[in-house]
């Protein structure tokens, strides 16, 4: 018995500590370094917690930490308020789900901050780096951590009091028991920091279960962008309670463009209305658009006609009513997803419909017929061109696995670049500078021909457009079709815009 106490205290900390009942909480103490000893007082249903440590951030942290042992699914939310100015505006107070007491431990939580910023931070891996994904809505009267799966995801409520799903979500595979409870860090560790929690609630969610998460599913949907370097934090641009897909970047920074109910959308980058594009009478289009390289025109994919064969459009970025045909083809689905640099040629993919074939064409604006660069064996997907106009970058199973390659503009000289069996990665896209290619990776639990929407093994990826070095995850969400379909790079190259989906159950 005592062996097995022994080993408990092992897992959930370095060394046990002496029960403090508080509330609803079984105990409470100091976690990592901190110069004073924080203490929890309740009263009246209110946690009112004081701790100094120099932060929840980065490979460990340092916080006064109260908590009870849960498993499975679960919600903590609370209404938080900050006493006194305080001398950091990113001390932090919020509800936190963690995997032991060390300060490296794996954890995710919601942080209100000193200055009123809200974020799901999160630690994948014990002792590594820290993450981020930051709510579009500031100065909350309450918050809610939630663990559903292996996912967290967080809601946030504004003025009204009603909570609402911030966007965003990670897959954490937490091992039971966790320890669920509230946390504070004064961000500085000379000092001390109080935060009031009231309302305080830990419970189970009643979720439905969704026997198909395929294209049938009730899906939300968030418009975010991530840093591809440093913290790689990821921002929520919008929440939307319905489905979007596949943001563009426009070349002047300043807004996305988005698909959504067959409409093309505009939305500036730091939030706001979003703004219908005038396509005129196509008013079916999908996740295939883009924009010209000099910034003033649009390409869409549109499924209006009575046969709902894709064709393609181009019109000016700012609408049409009379969108220009430049593919339709009788036999084939067309679905763009390239434009060269010298803003002269299309590439598309063409789906035959009398022998489902999956290939790379290209089409001249100046006109002329189509013409196949890359055919076959078996599906070839998602063309872009490199940025000096050199290079076709596609994802094919030609190998036996979808994997990415590269070819000549021309498609010749096709090279492979990814080669993990165990993963399928669909539609690389470019850096401005050509350097480095971001790509959607899905597992196995999807067929080798297949980029279906609601999967919980997704990943965005980034690695040298040589292949010189291995691909490394930018972040892990639920997704898939719609995430990133088409070319989604700020033109400074610092950040990518994606779409993440939350089942609606």
């Amino acid at each position: 018995m005592i062996r097995h106490l022994l080993a408990c205290a092992m897992m959930l900390g370095a060394n046990p500590v002496a029960a403090q009942t508080v509330g609803i909480f079984s105990n409470h103490a100091d976690i990592g370094e901190t110069a004073t000893p924080g203490r929890v007082n309740h009263d009246a249903g209110r946690y009112r917690i004081t701790a100094s440590g120099a932060n929840i951030w980065g490979e460990k942290d340092a916080f006064h930490f109260a908590w009870v042992q849960r498993s499975g699914d679960l919600h903590i939310a609370a209404d938080i308020a900050w006493e006194g100015k305080g001398k950091d505006p990113h001390r932090k107070a919020g509800p936190m789900i963690r995997q032991n007491r060390t300060p490296g431990s794996p954890y995710a939580d919601v942080m209100v901050h000193g200055d009123g910023m809200v974020s799901l931070q999160y630690r994948a891996d014990q002792d590594g780096p820290t993450r981020q994904i930051i709510s579009a809505i500031t100065h909350p009267r309450r918050v809610r951590l939630e663990r559903e799966g292996d996912f967290v995801t967080f809601s946030v409520a504004g003025a009204d009091g009603k909570l609402v799903h911030a966007g965003g979500s990670y897959r954490i595979a937490f091992q039971a028991p966790v320890l669920a409870g509230l946390a504070v860090s004064a961000h500085d560790d000379t000092v001390t920091e109080t935060a009031i929690f009231a309302n305080v609630e830990i419970g189970v969610p009643s979720l439905a279960y969704v026997p198909d998460t395929g294209y049938p599913a009730k899906v939300e949907s968030t418009l975010e962008v991530i840093e591809v370097a440093g913290v790689q934090s990821r921002r929520v641009v919008r929440h939307f309670p319905g489905k979007i897909e596949a943001p563009n970047w426009t070349r002047d920074g300043k807004a996305l463009v988005y698909n959504s109910e067959g409409r093309i959308w505009r939305i500036p980058v730091e939030g706001g209305e979003p703004a219908a594009i005038p396509t005129g009478r196509n008013i079916k289009n999908n996740n295939d658009h883009g924009i010209s390289p000099d910034g003033t025109r649009l390409v869409i994919s549109d499924q209006s006609e009575p046969d709902n064969l894709s064709r393609i459009f181009v019109l000016p970025l700012g609408g049409s009513d009379a969108p220009r045909e430049m593919v339709s083809d009788p036999k084939a689905r067309s679905y763009w997803h390239g434009w060269s640099p010298d803003g002269k040629t299309l590439a598309y993919v063409r789906v035959g419909t009398d022998d489902d074939s999956y290939d790379i064409w290209a089409k001249d604006l100046a006109g002329g017929p189509a013409r196949p660069l890359i055919v076959g064996p078996g599906v070839d997907d998602g063309p872009e061109y490199s940025p000096d106009g050199k290079y076709l970058y596609f994802n094919s199973t030609r190998s036996g696995a979808m994997q990415i390659w590269r070819a000549n503009a021309d498609g010749s000289n096709p090279v492979q670049l990814t080669r993990d069996a165990e993963r399928r990665d669909w539609f690389p896209h470019l850096s401005p500078d050509g350097k480095w290619i971001v790509f959607v990776s899905f597992g196995l639990d999807v067929a080798l021909t297949d980029h279906p929407p609601n999967r919980e093994d997704v990943a965005l990826k980034l690695m040298p457009v040589d292949g010189s070095a291995p691909p490394r995850v930018l972040t892990r969400l639920f997704g898939g079709q719609g995430t990133i379909n088409v070319p989604s790079w700020s033109p400074d190259g610092k950040q990518v815009a994606f779409v993440s989906y939350r089942l609606l159950r």
